[in-house]
Formats: C-alpha cells, structure tokens, sequence
C-alpha cells in the first residue's frame, strides 16, 4: 500500500482523539525536519489541518458534555461547564 493511499484512508475513518493527536505531532515533527519535498509538505499540511479540525470538534464535544456538580439549597445540581477561553482566543489558535 502506498503512503499516499494509507492517508486517504486514515484521514476516511474517524480516530479517537488521542490517535488524532499524535498523527498531528508526527506531522509537525516530520515537517520541521527539513527532509520533505513540497508535495509531501503539502499533503502533511492537508492533513493536520484535516486532524485540527477533528480534534477541535471532538474537544467542543467534550465540553459540552462536561457538567459541574454543584450544591444549592442542600440539593447535588448539575450545570453546564463554562469554558474560561473567550471564542476569539479560540479562533486566533487556527
């Protein structure tokens, strides 16, 4: 199989976060080496930008989904977890 089909195929199904994240900082490594021609670097750039946006769609998932407990009027509640980055921190990272 050849690296280009091997990525067509990584990036078609979907990976767990962790997997994600360190094909993203092989990428990184791999590009910051110097030792990639143009097109390679091009696709290893397509592709960590592919990875970003899953990871960032799978940490806004977790967010949400994360909830505080907290104590009122002697009653265990639940509340949505509040981010403390603002969105325009968020967008500047991309």
């Amino acid at each position: 199989m050849t690296a280009k089909k091997k990525t067509e195929q990584d990036s078609a199904k979907p990976q767990s976060f962790e997997k994600s994240l360190e094909r993203l900082e092989k990428i990184v490594e791999e590009m910051e080496s110097g030792d990639l021609g143009l097109e390679k670097l091009m696709a290893h750039f397509e592709e960590g930008q592919t990875l970003v946006k899953s990871c960032g769609g799978k940490l806004n998932e977790v967010e949400k989904k994360i909830e505080m407990l907290v104590e009122k009027s002697g009653k265990l509640t639940t509340e949505p977890f509040e981010g403390e980055a603002d969105e325009d921190e968020e967008e500047d990272l991309f």
